[in-house]
């Protein structure tokens, strides 16, 4: 489990980085919408990756009761923080539950409900955190489109 927790400290420090930049913008570039970019906005894609995560570890692997935020009931980077430190706080309870039995599958439901999967703890993690690395590329070109400089969000910078 020290090894995960550790892994998603990298996640966080990561995402700082993120969410700070994304402090930078403002809320007209914050909500464009992209043609041409899944989910259409940046904020859109922020709150897409917190639904990841909530359905993923919250709603599949803790089986919580999980309300989903809405992309229209967002209107700042205050309120993604917000919905990000509810993520951390999954994470942790993920991360205390199933930390010493990664390769035990947990069984649940797709997020359509009609499949039943049995997916490893390992995988859902590395599932969600790599869900959130490639969202992230698309947000800084986003940015980049709309004439800001990103910053260096990788984990080694």
């Amino acid at each position: 489990m020290k090894i995960l927790y550790e892994q998603y400290l990298s996640v966080q420090n990561s995402r700082k980085v993120l969410l700070h930049y994304c402090e930078s913008l403002s809320n007209q570039d914050f909500t464009k919408e992209f043609e041409h970019f899944g989910r259409g906005s940046i904020r859109n894609l922020l709150v897409h990756i917190c639904n990841t995560y909530q359905f993923w570890i919250g709603k599949f692997s803790l089986k919580q009761d999980i309300l989903f935020a809405k992309v229209f009931d967002i209107q700042d980077i205050t309120q993604v923080k917000e919905l990000f430190t509810q993520v951390n706080d999954l994470i942790k309870i993920f991360l205390q539950e199933f930390g010493n039995q990664l390769d035990k599958p947990i069984i649940g439901q797709n997020f359509a409900g009609d499949k039943t999967l049995e997916i490893p703890p390992l995988t859902l993690f590395t599932h969600v955190i790599t869900h959130e690395f490639h969202h992230k590329g698309q947000i800084l070109s986003m940015g980049r489109h709309v004439g800001y400089i990103p910053p260096d969000t990788d984990v080694i910078r």
